[in-house]
């Protein structure tokens, strides 16, 4: 079977968390404050917040943003789930907006549209690790005095107009699942540009406790905590960060031989009329976290056949990302939504093999496959090709 994805963890990052281990110092620690520094180096930003994972991170980041009840997220439906609970956990409301159906990332001039008295922030998703337009969305922010919210969980090593995701806004939140491009086991980061927010997501993500217990545990005084506010147990441990550190050393060659799979998939696949290929804008540089197509209703094939004619051939796929607004948690919740652009490319998309190391003849595989499948047709219906 070859999978959809697979976290590329070698040697070096089992003997990092071992060593942790022998240390005796295995929750949040100096590994997490080594991890965050490098992390914020990485992506330019000047201060980065690990927490358990990226869905937590969303959460704080709505909390020190100000929201609450009687507020409205503006947000994709088209993306998974903890992008709208993270709204719905501080009892504001999700306002779901359509996407762009080449890059699967939320439409400015539909969000434009969206925006009312009660809008509050947008929370703009880059989509299987394609950027999204900060710009476009930073500027219908401070038109409308909003709090733009960056969910990057599928973005680390990708970059936007020359700059890594992470450093354009003032709260993007990244995720170190199994599924993405690098991986601490579960966990998440939080990078942001502002002292404040810094200070507070440290004391909400550890029961808003006003002293670490690294800093304590370092100290040559006795120092006493004080619990300043209500927070969470959203931290992470240091084994996972010492994975993560060496994790984060690999991401640029990670990601340069992610695009390299994805590069032979768009040679392979160009010629194909009845599908759409991923497209990447100038200025804009994807990690391709995921690899998505796109089947036109042309195709001589519907989604879910091919998925499963795939299958039986060994290959691991996954349907297109979900649309929050049809699931029961939400479409009970908020019924009447539609999202015809959304609603489309979840059924109608189909996401191929992709991870680190993939042997080529495994590549090849998946592109012969693939390829005789969407053209099985071709000898009656050559406008296809």
């Amino acid at each position: 079977m070859i999978p959809i994805a697979k976290p590329f963890i070698t040697e070096e990052e089992a003997q990092a968390a071992y060593d942790t281990i022998l240390t005796g110092w295995i929750t949040q620690g100096p590994r997490v404050q080594e991890f965050e520094e490098k992390f914020a180096a990485y992506t330019g930003a000047k201060y980065a917040v690990a927490v358990s994972n990226c869905t937590t991170a969303l959460h704080l980041s709505m909390i020190v943003s100000g929201i609450g009840p009687g507020d409205e997220v503006i947000c994709p439906s088209m993306s998974y789930i903890a992008t709208a609970n993270s709204i719905k956990y501080v009892g504001a409301t999700p306002v779901f907006a359509e996407v762009q159906p080449d890059t699967y990332n939320l439409d400015p001039v539909d969000v434009g549209k969206r925006i009312t008295k009660r809008t509050k922030a947008i929370l703009l998703v880059h989509q299987i690790g394609m950027p999204a337009d900060i710009d476009a969305f930073q500027e219908l922010c401070n038109r409308h005095s909003l709090k733009l919210i960056e969910d990057a969980a599928c973005a680390a090593g990708s970059a936007y107009k020359g700059k890594k995701v992470g450093s354009h806004s003032e709260l993007v939140c990244f995720s170190f699942h199994p599924r993405k491009v690098i991986s601490t086991g579960d966990g998440g980061m939080i990078t942001t540009n502002r002292q404040d927010y810094y200070e507070r997501l440290k004391l909400l993500r550890q029961h808003g406790m006003s002293v670490n217990d690294r800093v304590r545990h370092e100290s040559d005084r006795v120092i006493f905590e004080d619990h300043v506010e209500i927070g969470y147990n959203y931290r992470m441990t240091d084994i996972q960060a010492a994975v993560g550190i060496k994790q984060l050393e690999k991401l640029d060659w990670i990601v340069e031989e992610r695009r390299k799979i994805a590069a032979a998939y768009n040679q392979a696949f160009k010629g194909i009329a009845s599908i759409r290929l991923p497209e990447e804008k100038e200025g804009y540089f994807s990690n391709f976290q995921s690899y998505s197509i796109y089947l036109k209703h042309t195709a001589p094939v519907d989604r879910n056949t091919l998925m499963q004619h795939l299958l039986d051939k060994g290959i691991a796929t996954r349907r297109g990302i979900m649309n929050t607004h049809r699931e029961t948690a939400y479409k009970n919740y908020m019924p009447g939504v539609s999202l015809p652009v959304s609603e489309d490319l979840q059924e109608n998309s189909i996401m191929l093999p992709l991870y680190v190391p993939m042997k080529a003849e495994d590549i090849e595989y998946v592109i012969d496959c693939f390829t005789h499948e969407i053209l099985a047709v071709a000898d009656t219906d050559k406008a296809l090709v």
